[in-house]
Order: C-alpha cells, then sequence, then structure tokens
C-alpha cells in the first residue's frame, strides 16, 4: 500500500453535508473533474471511503521503475 492513488472529483459538492465537504478539501478536490494524486495510505483510504459516492479513485501505475 505504499503506491499513488489517483482521484478525481466526478460529482458536484453542491448541498452535500459539510462534513463530506471538508473531505474533498482536504483531499485538495475543489474543481469537477479535477484530479489529484495522493499516496495510498490507510487515511486516505478511509477519506475515499466516506466519499466514494462523490470520487473516483484509480490506482497510478509508477512507470518510473
Amino acid at each position: 500500500m505504499s503506491g499513488l492513488l489517483k482521484i478525481t472529483l466526478i460529482k458536484s459538492m453542491i448541498g452535500k453535508p459539510e462534513k463530506q465537504r471538508n473531505i474533498l478539501r482536504g483531499m485538495g478536490l475543489k474543481k469537477l473533474n479535477k484530479s489529484v494524486e495522493l499516496q495510498d495510505t490507510p487515511f486516505v483510504r478511509g477519506m475515499i471511503n466516506k466519499v466514494s459516492h462523490l470520487v473516483k479513485a484509480e490506482e497510478k501505475i509508477d512507470e518510473a521503475k
């Protein structure tokens, strides 16, 4: 679990509870269809689980190796 995750915001956070909006902002997602790359940690996985209906998460393949 030490790779990267590419997380994309696929649904708007308008009308969602403030707790979910804070999670999305904490991950660095502010605009629709924008992506961020975060380390694959249990903390980040928990954040993704809380807002799984709003985001798409993919494992990023490391081509540098």
